[in-house]
């Protein structure tokens, strides 16, 4: 059911469906194309302009993407009025300039009745703001670590999109037009909706609830069988007090053996080198998306001290965490920024 003034399914309207795009440095410029797209698809499908937009920066000032695409807001932050739904892009670890006057506006607006909204990184500002407490959010597997580490009392989901009352939070690009066809949907029908998706080819439309697509460590990029999978869970439990793999053999009422040979089979790995890349995948989300220290790091993924993390690290992907967190290549900004969000 549509949170918008006008209600779900009217074709003719006498309000335009008013969408802002708070958009912060380094932002993932997919995520704002892939939501703008779709709606001026929908006005010129339907024949009428049924959602307008604008983007908004902190300052009023030029935003430089993720991509190095430079966008010229429409208006600043403290001066945003009339619109029905605010979403945030940003990376992880964008702050504004002035938080409190920022946190302030976002605070305001939510008591006006605006629906917020972040899509990959820009949960986390929304959440930073004070606004997401009591509210489910969608988090892009690949910032989960750092999210929780930062937000412990935030309820993270892998679902790509999550509307919890006067929140929509999104996992990443494609899910974003997912949700702007569910919002053309409750606005303009499901006809239109299904038009515009032909218009880009778009293949399917993942509803809420869907779950995200995650890298999986096997031969053939295949879903894991049961046995392994039921031992992963158990692995991922609490990267911070690792578990033995006769530990994990035990609640699964097998042998360490079957567990080596199962894993074998399936990952080409065995269970303990599996896990220690889990575990190194989880340490590189904190390193590139977190301000944690190594030594807070190595604690989280389940080391005493950081010296064997950063070992395990440096084999790894060939990098310290500390290199790998300050070094410029062509996937970073200039200075020490994290890799660019989804």
């Amino acid at each position: 059911m549509s949170n918008f003034p006008n209600g779900a399914n009217k074709l003719h309207k006498s309000k335009i469906i008013q969408i802002g795009f708070l958009i912060s440095p380094d932002f993932p410029m997919a995520c704002l194309t892939s939501m703008i797209e779709p709606l001026r698809a929908a006005n010129e499908i339907a024949g009428t302009t049924s959602f307008g937009w604008s983007l908004i920066s902190e300052q009023g000032t030029k935003v430089v993407s993720s991509a190095g695409v430079s966008f010229e807001p429409d208006i600043s932050l403290k001066d945003v009025s009339g619109v029905d739904l605010l979403i945030l892009l940003s990376s992880p670890v964008s702050k504004f300039a002035n938080p409190k006057s920022a946190h302030g506006v976002l605070r305001s607006l939510d008591r006006q009745g605006v629906i917020l909204g972040g899509v990959s990184g820009g949960v986390f500002p929304l959440v930073r703001a004070g606004v997401m407490e009591g509210h489910r959010c969608s988090v892009h597997w690949c910032y989960e670590a750092a999210f929780r580490s930062e937000f412990p009392t935030i309820e993270a989901v892998d679902e790509v999109i999550v509307q919890d009352g006067r929140r929509y939070t999104v996992s990443g690009a494609a899910a974003a037009f997912d949700l702007a066809l569910q919002l053309i949907d409750d606005e303009l029908g499901v006809d239109i909706a299904n038009e515009v998706a032909c218009w880009f080819q778009h293949p399917m439309t993942a509803a809420k609830g869907v779950k995200q697509r995650v890298p999986i460590q096997t031969n053939d990029n295949g879903a894991l069988p049961d046995l392994v999978g039921r031992a992963v869970s158990l692995f991922s439990e609490d990267l911070s007090n690792p578990i033995s793999v006769a530990e994990v053999a035990l609640r699964l009422g097998v042998t360490p053996r079957q567990v080596e040979r199962a894993f074998k089979k399936a990952t080409g790995q065995n269970p303990t080198h599996y896990y220690r890349a889990m575990r190194m995948k989880i340490a590189r989300q904190l390193v590139q998306h977190s301000s944690e220290s190594i030594a807070q790091i190595a604690f989280a993924v389940g080391y005493a001290t950081s010296t064997p993390l950063i070992a395990h690290y440096k084999h790894a992907f060939g990098v310290t965490p500390h290199q790998d967190r300050t070094q410029i290549n062509a996937f970073r900004v200039l200075g020490s920024a994290p890799v660019p969000s989804t």
